[in-house]
């Protein structure tokens, strides 16, 4: 009974991590899971000490285990690097190996703050240049990290058993340490989706490595048992005409269309050159991409009037095969993109928790039971063991211990149903809501009253001062 950038599926996770953060649409595209916010950069800047050409990307070689690969474009006022970090696939054995870390280098300042940003998978679609809304608001450097496992930053040998959040966050916390002896000034991480929960583990395990953190649309599923919340959730977010529409389209799609459907989407696949051999057949997949649909709408509902788009349960076939491969992002369920996401499958179905719909609307409908469970999307040969401690922990730490930390959440993001909260140990923490938004959340989205007091707080940590009028 349980329910990720564009090529992320699950977390709210069946759905939501991998929906979210990365699935690709039907075009292939990816939009970068990072939050591209739209706060406006400060309207004071200082000064930018800018080493020559040499003697930076010098100190950058400098620093153990660091690669510079090249220089990219970068816009005024910055240098850009791509570099590679060498990491130990076992932090607490550094002799079992290593692999070297895929990293994006946005230097303004050695004099300036250092933002620690992670979108939670690879650096595949991120633009040289992208800055994250936190290193728009302090007008900071910016590095950006691929997680472990994913893209090129992974071992020759794969040893699934060493993906795992300690020894990603001990990636970031040994990174850190490194890039320290460059970049003095107070250091911020943030991150969104899957990237916002990365931020949290690495200050769970690293609380000092940063001075604050900001995490966007972080879910926090803290009993993998339990997926009540999200239920909860999508029976009450938005209108109930618009949530009967997505209902009826749902019932038609499992029921008198079912033959149909099922076979314009194989076909689609195979013009697109997809196939579903892990998940099964493409009856399988549209019973599972159906299930998901009420998460993925409402994580990617706009404040224009989505509602309206939803087409009838009697519409053609081809219009309604469109409309709902756009919203479900049906290319992310191919075998293509599941072994590219194989990674974050693996960290959902050992640690980070996925969420099953119950889906009452749909009895009599559902063919293929527990279909929504993490095996469905990680092929048999790697193991999955889940365990139960590591989530609970966090969520400990946040509520008793956790310090420095902004958690931002969008309106009708499903990723809010289980949030993370602020407890009586938690000091300068705070949890905000922007109204009307989905889960591409920002600080210049919330209430000016919030979007105030989250960036008052992000530039006090980041020890910068405030624009002037």
């Amino acid at each position: 009974m349980k329910i990720t950038r564009q090529l992320c599926l699950p977390l709210l996770l069946t759905g939501l991590l991998a929906s979210a953060v990365a699935a690709p649409s039907t075009a292939t595209a990816r939009t970068g899971g990072a939050h591209p916010a739209t706060a406006p950069s400060p309207t004071v800047r200082t000064a930018v000490s800018r080493p020559s050409a040499d003697d930076l990307r010098a100190r950058i070689a400098a620093v153990p285990g660091m690669r510079v690969v090249k220089e990219n474009p970068a816009p005024a006022g910055y240098r850009s690097f791509a570099l590679l970090y060498r990491q130990p696939v076992d932090h607490r054995h550094p002799g079992k190996g290593s692999f070297e870390q895929r990293l994006s280098l946005l230097h303004r300042s050695t004099d300036r703050p250092m933002v620690l940003y992670t979108g939670g998978y690879d650096l595949n679609t991120e633009d040289s240049a992208f800055r994250s809304e936190p290193t728009r608001i302090v007008d900071g450097n910016q590095i950006s990290v691929e997680q472990r496992y994913f893209g090129t930053s992974r071992p020759r040998i794969t040893d699934w058993s060493e993906l795992d959040i300690w020894q990603a966050a001990s990636d970031h916390h040994r990174l850190v340490r490194a890039l320290k002896t460059v970049y003095r000034a107070a250091w911020i991480s943030t991150g969104g989706s899957k990237g916002g929960m990365a931020t949290v583990y690495h200050r769970r395990f690293y609380p000092h490595d940063v001075a604050g953190s900001v995490a966007y649309s972080a879910p926090n599923n803290t009993d993998n048992r339990d997926d009540t919340a999200e239920d909860r959730f999508l029976r009450q977010v938005g209108t109930p005409a618009c949530r009967s529409a997505l209902t009826a389209v749902q019932r038609a799609m499992l029921g008198p269309r079912r033959t149909e459907m099922a076979g314009r989407l194989a076909r689609w696949a195979a013009d697109q050159g997809y196939t579903f051999h892990t998940i099964g057949s493409a009856d399988r997949a549209l019973e599972l991409t159906v299930l998901e649909l009420p998460m993925l709408f409402w994580m990617q509902k706009e404040e224009a009037d989505d509602c309206g788009t939803i087409p009838l349960p009697s519409a053609a076939g081809d219009a309604l095969l469109t409309w709902f491969a756009v919203k479900t992002m049906l290319g992310a369920f191919s075998d293509r993109y599941l072994a590219l996401m194989a990674a974050s499958y693996y960290q959902l179905g050992t640690q980070l928790g996925s969420v099953s719909f119950a889906a009452p609307q749909l009895a009599g409908l559902l063919r293929h039971p527990g279909i929504q469970e993490m095996r469905t999307y990680v092929p048999r040969s790697i193991p999955l063991r889940f365990r139960p401690d590591a989530m609970p922990d966090i969520d400990r730490w946040v509520r008793h211990h956790g310090s420095e930390l902004l958690f931002v959440y969008g309106e009708v993001d499903p990723a809010r149903a289980e949030p993370f909260r602020t407890g009586k140990g938690s000091r300068d923490a705070h949890v905000y809501l922007a109204p009307r938004t989905s889960h591409v959340v920002s600080i210049e989205k919330l209430a000016p009253r919030d979007r105030a007091r989250a960036t008052a707080a992000l530039r006090r940590w980041a020890a910068v001062d405030s624009p002037t009028a």
